[in-house]
């Protein structure tokens, strides 16, 4: 295991049994963004870094009893609070790296990755691997609850050019991993990018 999955599994272990009480206001928000996503009834979908499973009981909702829902994450302290939320009830758990992912080729309709893209050790390769799980035409949705600025000024730091959720940042990054983006909203209550995937000849299909 590398210096970074390590680092991301300490942080959030240390955190997984009240992260959910931490933020108990998110759910509106996570509604919200899977809604966005469109998804319909018997759709495929994984929730990407899933955490404490927030964003199952939604996408769920969406895609129906006929549907397909897993959510993926590196820290077992993680999938272990959502066992306990009973959100497995919800969709199929798995302990796994979205670097790479144990799901074939083109299998998927979308992918909700809520908080995810700030800890990818590397963004290119890993945004490629989640386009590779999902068919042409299918979306992404890069979300957070809060704002790019709120979440720095909650964690006491400023927003620097670098930041990779910049817009001006963010589109040539989705654009060099497969995905085209179709709307960037970075507000107060929430952060969400919306990408679509592109098929091998850089076009759209669906």
């Amino acid at each position: 295991m590398s210096d970074d999955h390590t680092h991301v599994q300490e942080f959030f272990g240390a955190r997984a049994a009240d992260w959910d009480s931490r933020f108990p206001d998110d759910g509106p928000a996570y509604a919200s963004a899977v809604a966005d996503l469109g998804l319909r009834e018997g759709d495929r979908v994984l929730d990407a870094g899933c955490g404490t499973g927030r964003a199952l009981t939604p996408l769920r909702a969406a895609v129906g009893a006929t549907g397909v829902v897993v959510g993926a994450d590196l820290t077992p302290a993680m999938l272990q609070a959502a066992v306990r939320a009973g959100r497995d009830r919800d969709g199929q758990l798995l302990l796994a790296d979205v670097a790479a992912l144990p799901l074939r080729s083109r299998s998927l309709d979308a992918v909700f990755a809520a908080g995810l893209i700030a800890h990818l050790p590397r963004p290119a390769d890993d945004l490629r691997e989640l386009a590779r799980v999902v068919r042409p035409g299918g979306v992404l949705a890069l979300f957070h609850p809060i704002g790019r600025a709120a979440l720095a000024a909650r964690q006491g730091r400023r927003i620097t050019p670098d930041d990779l959720r910049a817009e001006p940042n963010l589109r040539p990054l989705l654009a060099a991993s497969g995905w085209r983006m179709t709307s960037y909203a970075d507000e107060d209550t929430r952060f969400l990018a919306l990408a679509v995937r592109e098929d091998r000849t850089g076009s759209l299909a669906g």
